[in-house]
């Protein structure tokens, strides 16, 4: 049984897929990552669902990847650690591959992979108070795994405002960017996402999941050889002397040597 995810599923074939490591800010470690990828296989192969809602319990919605999780990077095998950025690379092609639609529900923090997560669906409704960041470079990383589709959802050079910067942004200009398609106030995110869900309530399945591909298909290629570089992008940011010192200024409450 999963434990940083769960699935509630009604009667009108809306499943919504929760990540639900709350305590931790939904922050993903390996485990969260492999359930994940569960759970968009096993709802996208599921007849009965229609749609998809991928929403976060907490205040926040993703804070990225999990810190100690990414510390254990520096420790292991390169072996370990390509297979490490690779599970995080294809469970969002997962997601961005599921053959339903996918809406996404933001409230809070969307950081790093979080931001990853956003760019993977058709939809994105978030709150006014959202705040949204790239900050891999902040701790000696790059946004290397998650690049394809954040790429593909902003464009190049929408992506380059925030791609290198880590600076945070606001719920206006994420809509800007394109990782929001619609932004409301908390009380109404709900309200929100159902009027998304609506109108593919009256549609038929089988038509959605083959017009869903062939956009894929003609938007920007995200190949086997695109994800695979973006793991190896990841694996030499992890075996470089950035990382290692950036990750352990944020654990030692202390500035890395580039922060002034």
């Amino acid at each position: 049984m999963a434990e940083t995810v769960s699935i509630d599923r009604d009667a009108r074939g809306v499943a919504t897929l929760w990540l639900d490591r709350a305590d931790k800010h939904n922050a993903m470690n390996a485990q969260m990552i492999r359930e994940i990828h569960e759970a968009a296989d096993e709802l996208g192969a599921d007849e009965s669902v229609r749609v998809v809602i991928l929403a976060a319990r907490g205040r926040t919605f993703c804070a990225g990847g999990d810190l100690g999780w990414m510390r254990d990077q520096f420790d292991a095998p390169p072996e370990q650690r390509g297979r490490e950025a690779g599970a995080l690379a294809y469970m969002l092609q997962a997601l961005n591959l599921m053959p339903k639609p996918l809406i996404g529900r933001l409230q809070g923090n969307a950081f790093g992979g979080g931001v990853g997560m956003a760019s993977v669906c058709d939809v994105t409704v978030g709150s006014e108070a959202v705040t949204m960041a790239l900050t891999e470079t902040r701790l000696g990383l790059i946004p290397a795994t998650i690049g394809p589709y954040v790429a593909a959802r902003m464009g190049e050079a929408r992506a380059r405002r925030v791609f290198m910067s880590g600076r945070r942004f606001g719920a206006a200009e994420a809509m800007e960017l394109g990782l929001l398609s619609r932004v409301v106030s908390e009380e109404a995110l709900d309200e929100a996402v159902e009027a998304e869900v609506a109108p593919y309530l009256e549609t038929a399945p089988g038509a959605v999941a083959r017009a869903k591909a062939l956009l894929r298909h003609l938007g920007p290629p995200i190949t086997e050889e695109v994800i695979e570089h973006s793991i190896g992008e990841l694996v030499a940011c992890w075996s470089g002397t950035e990382a290692p010192e950036g990750i352990g200024a944020f654990f030692d409450k202390k500035k890395p040597s580039w922060q002034a």
